[in-house]
Order: structure tokens, then C-alpha cells, then sequence
């Protein structure tokens, strides 16, 4: 049996959603007396691959070329699938980051895999890998095997461990023939909020809702995040009015994610806003409506003003964080 675990990079080094999985998909792989490698795909990755060895990869296998310079999902599982045909891999892990979402189903097709997805704890019993994931909103996990004989699971980030330890890894350059077909979608344009952290990864995240009232008021949400060192999120009807981008949005239909502090404000707390954050460790709502749902499964609320709130717990946390 063997093991490959998927490992995004951007920006010159690996997410850390990738680190967890590398990390995750050895442990399945000893567990199960599996041969394991991690696989790195892009252009000048093959430098990098190194890293990959203080989580756990003894071995990785890079598909090193220039045409992927630019993120092409059609490339990119045309690669991952290629090189697990190759590896005769039985089982393949990727993060549940927007791209690995996008990749996994496309590289179920061409494998004739089964896919587990957005998995929030993964086991090994009797030779066979259990899956939990999380059904109905999120209210309800369930524990599933694929019964194909190559097996697709994608990890939900900030879930599972990513500890470095000492280890170091061999590189393998590995050739896949693209064809002009192969790039047809493209990444065109890469926005990167400089400062802070992407809410699928933060440790942290402050999230506004339609009791900000209004777009300039977000600022008070931005003034707590930086303070607190956090990313910032929104719920679906901000950024369906357009105060707040897309990225930022938390939930059903947006980004599902699992800090360990979730900080809601002005949120009402909707299932389908509680879809995407109910997995956070600690969770704090700060809302003028006590019988507001998001209380329900906050583990400390705040029944108040926003505006007169998030000014005292900026200041004072920031005195906590020497911000």
C-alpha cells in the first residue's frame, strides 16, 4: 500500500494546511505499514521540497515546470493524478483549501476514485482508513470508508497538528508532458491582503455581520484583528451587500473554517454562518439581541453594543498583546 500527500505552496514556501496534511496522511501511512511521499507541483518548487522532511516525508516527488508558474487547476490534476498513477498510490491526501476543493474531485474523475472531503479527524482499523467529516450544516459528523480501491480525502485545515520535527527528505524530479488543452483555466490575478492572515489558516479570526450597519464601520472589526493578531471574516449578507470581499466570507457558501478563537460580531448567527465556523475552539458573540443564535454554541457572549464594545476590547486587548 502507499500513501501520497498533496503539498500546495504559495508565495515561495508551503501553507500551512499542507504541512498539516503531510503530517496527517504519514501518520495513516505508519499506521498502515504504507510506503508514504509527498508530491509538490508549480514552478521553482523543487527547492522547497526539502521542508516537507520536518513533517514527516521522507520522500518527495516534484513536478518542477515553468507553464505552472500560474496556477492551472486542469494542470495541476492532470499532474497530481499522473504521478499518483505512477506511485501506484492507494490513497491520496490534500488540504481543503479552496484549491485543493477545487483539485480533489477533478482528480477523483480521472482516477475513478471515491473522495471523502473536508475530513475533520481520519483513523486506520483493521487495514481500512475511517473518515469523519461533518453532514447536515455541520450539526452532525459522520464516519465514512471509500470503498474504491484509490481512496481521495481532503482535510479540513487548522484541525489537524503541524509540529516540525528533525528530518530531512529526498527530491525526485518528475516529468508530466502538458499539452495546451492542459492550460486552458488560469489564475490571471492574485490578491494578497499584506498583514494579515488568511481566515482558512489564522489561529484567530474577527468576523463583522449586518450589525456593523454599514461598510465604514468595518473598521472597527480591522482595529480588533490587527490588535489581536487576527484574520477577518464576514457573513454572507456583508458580503452580499458589498461591504466586504468574497474571500472573507465565512460559511455555508463561503469559507469553512476552525481558529482557535472566533470572535463574532453583529452576527445573528444563521445556519448557514454556523456551518462554517461551528468547528472553532472557543467561540465569543458579541450581539445586542440575547436571544441571537450564534449564543447557542458561543462558549462566551456579550449582550451589548458593538460600537460601544469593540473600542474597550480593542484597547484593552492590545495592551494584553503589546500592540
Amino acid at each position: 500500500m502507499k500513501v501520497l500527500a498533496f503539498a500546495e505552496e504559495r508565495g515561495g514556501k508551503f501553507k500551512k494546511s499542507s504541512l498539516e496534511t503531510v503530517q496527517a496522511a504519514r501518520g495513516v501511512a505508519d499506521s498502515l505499514h504504507a510506503e508514504f511521499c509527498a508530491l509538490v507541483i508549480g514552478s521553482g518548487v523543487r527547492s522547497l521540497a526539502p521542508a516537507l522532511g520536518a513533517y514527516g516525508a521522507d520522500r518527495v516527488v516534484a513536478v518542477d515546470n515553468p507553464v505552472l508558474a500560474e496556477h492551472s487547476n486542469t494542470a495541476c490534476a492532470k499532474a497530481i493524478a499522473e504521478i499518483a498513477a505512477k506511485e501506484h498510490a492507494d490513497l491520496i491526501f490534500l488540504p481543503a483549501s479552496q484549491m485543493g476543493k477545487d483539485l480533489a474531485p477533478r482528480i477523483a474523475i480521472r482516477l475513478g476514485a471515491g473522495l471523502a472531503a473536508d475530513c475533520v479527524a481520519v483513523k486506520t482499523e483493521e487495514k481500512e482508513v475511517i473518515a469523519t467529516r461533518p453532514v447536515f450544516a455541520g450539526k452532525a459528523l459522520l464516519d465514512v470508508r471509500v470503498t474504491t480501491p484509490v481512496k481521495i480525502f481532503t482535510l479540513r485545515p487548522n484541525v489537524f497538528t503541524a509540529t516540525p520535527r528533525n528530518g530531512t527528505a529526498s527530491v525526485e524530479q518528475a516529468e508530466v508532458a502538458f499539452e495546451p488543452g492542459d492550460l486552458v483555466t488560469k489564475v490571471k490575478e492574485l490578491k494578497v491582503i499584506v498583514g494579515r492572515p488568511d481566515v482558512t489558516e489564522a489561529d484567530i479570526i474577527v468576523s463583522g455581520g449586518r450589525g456593523l450597519k454599514g461598510p465604514e464601520n468595518f473598521h472597527l472589526i480591522e482595529k480588533l484583528a490587527d490588535a489581536i493578531g487576527a484574520g477577518v471574516g464576514a457573513s454572507r449578507a456583508v458580503v452580499d451587500a458589498g461591504w466586504r470581499p468574497h474571500d472573507e466570507q465565512v460559511g455555508q457558501t463561503g469559507k469553512t473554517v476552525s481558529p482557535t478563537l472566533y470572535v463574532a460580531c453583529g452576527i445573528s448567527g444563521a445556519v448557514q454562518h454556523l456551518a462554517g465556523m461551528s468547528s472553532s475552539k472557543y467561540i465569543v458573540a458579541i450581539n445586542k439581541d440575547k436571544d441571537a443564535p450564534i449564543f447557542q454554541i458561543a462558549d462566551y457572549g456579550i449582550v451589548g453594543d458593538v460600537f460601544e464594545i469593540l473600542p474597550v476590547l480593542t484597547a484593552e486587548l492590545g495592551k494584553i498583546a503589546g500592540r
